[in-house]
């Protein structure tokens, strides 16, 4: 009994797995496609003469704002031409009367449903209710439209590139652009001794301004200790001193004024130089006409 026990706790252990399993890759596969079946929805159908190869899971849009997907396309095999297309869509979203639904192409080849809703609407569709379809083909037209000008665009097309071929195989534009990366080579050249500026010279000027502007900070500081008011004023002092000299020197009243300014003065000292120098000159010359002496006695002339 306890094996059989055993066996049927692990056959319901494994059941339950697999039911969890199953529903996971359900629920996978669902969300891969863009179907949450935790959120609720509601179905409403679209009428198509030709539904250009859309397919199941597609998005659906109103006023390019995802509200639903393709759930399902059922093709009307008694009358032909009668495609129906299930969608289902947020069930907040209410669908006004006269809605219609287009089947839109990107550039990219995907297709998608856009619901064209009426500004003004009379009601809302009940859930199941069918809704117009049709093909937006303004896209294609306005690419068939495009034809025409991008054809007759060609030849000038063609035309630019021989231009330009010739102009890329132009020697002098080889040169210049030689010269173009000479040039950059030179400005990568600058811009690392710019660098290199910045990064040691700069410092170093800065530190030599910081020592400057120490040496001035303490320059300032020897400056403030400076009594200038007495340093002036023994300036002054000594300027009036000065004036008064030079006052003494250009008057008459003393000495060295006198020597200074009286020309009679100065011509009688001059003139008595001048005789005493002659008269040096003269004793040095003839010494025996003025000195006379002799240790035995001068001699009487006969």
């Amino acid at each position: 009994m306890n094996i059989i026990k055993q066996l049927t706790s692990k056959e319901v252990k494994i059941g339950i797995v697999t039911i969890v399993a199953l529903g996971v890759l359900i629920f996978g596969i669902n969300y891969l496609k863009g179907v949450n079946i935790f959120k609720p929805s509601t179905y409403y159908y679209v009428k198509f003469k030709d539904v250009n190869g859309l397919a199941k899971s597609s998005p659906v849009f109103a006023d390019g704002y995802r509200v639903g997907i393709v759930h399902d396309i059922v093709y009307d095999y008694n009358h032909p031409g009668n495609i129906d297309v299930e969608v289902e869509l947020d069930k907040l979203m209410r669908v006004p009367k006269n809605t219609t639904a287009v089947i839109v192409s990107s550039l990219m080849g995907t297709l998608r449903l856009n619901l064209i809703i009426p500004r003004e609407a009379a009601g809302f569709c009940a859930i199941g209710d069918t809704i117009t379809g049709g093909l937006d083909s303004g896209m294609m037209e306005t690419v068939q439209q495009l034809v025409p000008a991008v054809e007759k665009l060609l030849p000038k097309i063609d035309s630019i590139l021989t231009s330009v071929n010739a102009l890329v195989s132009d020697p002098s534009i080889r040169a210049s652009l030689h010269s173009i990366q000479t040039t950059t080579s030179n400005l990568a050249d600058a811009s690392y001794g710019l660098k290199r500026l910045m990064n040691k010279d700069v410092p170093r000027l800065t530190k030599k301004m910081d020592m400057i502007g120490d040496n001035a900070i303490a320059i300032t500081d020897h400056l403030k200790g400076i009594d200038f008011k007495s340093s002036m004023a023994n300036i002054d002092s000594t300027l009036r001193d000065v004036k008064m000299i030079t006052g003494k020197l250009n008057s008459k009243d003393n000495t060295m004024g006198l020597f200074l300014n009286d020309r009679a003065l100065y011509d009688n000292l001059n003139s008595t130089f001048i005789g005493a120098s002659s008269l040096l000159q003269d004793l040095k010359a003839n010494p025996k006409r003025y000195v006379h002496f002799s240790l035995f006695g001068r001699k009487n002339n006969k």
